[in-house]
């Protein structure tokens, strides 16, 4: 029986890739990819503690536990008047009033209630609290008009939270909610994974930086600002190392340098049969790099492997292609190595309003528009689906993903769909 992916060394699997059972470079689907690249990530290591305002997108490297209830006493849910349940029957004496921030601590005598404030603590010697719609008064006394159920609208301590409570699991990325649960329990600072260091550039003599005149054969680089936001968007460092010509002292040069300083090292262009292989010369003889041909479209050729310490990832020069391989295969290596614990990315199916043209045998990712059609959520296709429309990605909002098995399909088909906002 061959061995695994996970019980082999990256190096073992460049050099002899034999050694494991139905692997083929040259015909690699969608999931065998994911699973392969999975096999050789570990997480950082390093951690930092930071403010509870500056810890949006951090992931977290202790698990937080509440050292507090919250809420941290009985309190009201409305406002109104705090009574004894068994004596709803009679009209009430009103002997006081307890407010958000100021108890009131005095006794309450027998047949008498105060009137009480949202977040109010409830004192002890009363059981149930009544809104203040619900009572009829003249002028000390009060009488109850609607009954409720003892013991309603008292939020009670440590009903949200328990102290001793585990609150947020290692691994757990910041969200704004999380921001405000983590002040509630008067946490001011909490220990993260340090952020992730990627670089990345592109290839090309044809690639002119944005604002430079362009030359006849010309075209503007596009996908170093794709992959700036969607980098932004992980909450990773980044260093864009600008574009580097088909030059194999500049390449060199370049690459070393970014595999030195940095986690990951992500490169668009170079690595397609038929282009200048000026980098897969590198790849090979400075890191252990497998290059796949993908069964999907678009997005066909890929690269992952190690340079020294960094993962490298190389995508195709193709703008869409670049995107849709980051998607479907970096973003989620880069939420592993951050210590990320939830890898997961919404999908979910909804009916495709258009006709969808595709061939069965790859997988493929076509642009979708995701939309609401009376209480339904239906989507439709961008139109033209080449890897060379860009405004296709613009345009989109979620993929439409289609099986290898899959082919083509009428309008009204249920189709999958990758959201691209729970995609970052």
């Amino acid at each position: 029986m061959s061995p695994q992916p996970s019980d082999l060394d990256l190096s073992a699997l460049v050099s002899n890739a034999s050694c494991v059972d139905d692997y083929d470079p040259n015909a690699m689907s969608v999931t065998q990819a994911r699973h392969y690249i999975q096999q050789f990530l570990s997480p950082v290591s390093e951690t930092e503690t930071v403010a509870i305002k500056a810890s949006l997108g951090r992931v977290l490297a202790v698990p937080v536990t509440s050292g507090l209830n919250v809420p941290g006493n009985d309190n009201s849910a409305m406002d109104g008047f705090a009574f004894r349940h068994a004596e709803a029957s009679n009209a009430l004496k009103v002997i006081g009033t307890a407010f958000a921030g100021a108890p009131f601590n005095a006794e309450i005598p027998t047949g008498c209630c105060i009137k009480i404030m949202t977040g109010a603590v409830v004192p002890p010697t009363v059981d149930t609290v009544i809104m203040q719609e619900h009572t009829s008064t003249q002028g000390e006394w009060v009488t109850l008009t609607k009954l409720p159920a003892p013991g309603a609208n008292i939020r009670l301590t440590g009903e949200d939270i328990a102290a001793g409570q585990a609150v947020l699991a290692r691994g757990h990325r910041i969200e704004p909610a999380d921001m405000g649960l983590l002040a509630s329990l008067g946490v001011a600072e909490i220990e993260v994974y340090r952020r992730l260091k990627v670089a990345f550039f592109s290839t090309g003599d044809e690639l002119v930086s944005v604002g430079q005149p362009l030359q006849q054969g010309q075209i503007y680089d596009s996908n170093r600002y794709s992959l700036w936001g969607v980098l932004q968007a992980a909450g990773v460092e980044i260093n864009d190392l600008g574009n580097v010509a088909d030059d194999p002292a500049a390449l060199e040069k370049t690459l070393l340098k970014a595999a030195a300083e940095h986690d990951v090292v992500i490169t668009t262009g170079g690595v397609s049969v038929g282009e200048a292989d000026f980098m897969k010369q590198l790849l090979a003889k400075h890191g252990q790099v497998l290059f796949w041909k993908i069964n999907m479209k678009p997005g066909r050729p890929l690269a992952y492997g190690k340079i020294g310490g960094a993962h490298y990832f190389g995508l195709p020069g193709n703008p869409v292609s670049a995107m849709v391989t980051f998607y479907q295969f970096v973003q989620d290596a880069l939420k592993h190595l951050m210590g990320t614990a939830d890898l997961t990315s919404p999908a979910f199916k909804v009916e495709c309003v258009n006709a969808i043209k595709k061939a069965t045998g790859r997988t493929e990712f076509q642009r979708g528009i995701l939309f609401k059609d009376g209480e339904d959520w239906k989507v439709k296709t961008t139109g033209e689906q080449g890897s060379g429309i860009l405004s296709s990605m613009s345009r989109a909002n979620c993929f439409i993903v289609l099986s290898e098995k899959t082919g083509a399909l009428a309008a009204g088909a249920i189709v999958e769909v990758q959201p691209f906002q729970g995609a970052c």
